[in-house]
């Protein structure tokens, strides 16, 4: 997952501004951020908005 890894690490707050713009019911506790606890953070978000951990990590390299 590496990228994707860097990628929330760098940029989480811009990530998460464009994840609540496209799913407008995400929570801020849905989207909280742990560093070393990525894995966590898609499966959330995976069960909550119904993507696939692929597509998520697609949409997050794209953001």
């Amino acid at each position: 997952m590496g990228a994707t890894t860097d990628k929330i690490k760098g940029n989480w707050n811009i990530i998460k501004g464009k994840l609540k713009q496209q799913y407008g019911d995400l929570t801020d506790d849905d989207l909280k951020y742990t560093e070393g606890k990525e894995d966590e953070l898609l499966g959330r978000l995976q069960t909550k908005i119904g993507k696939s951990k692929e597509e998520i990590k697609s949409f997050i390299d794209n953001a």
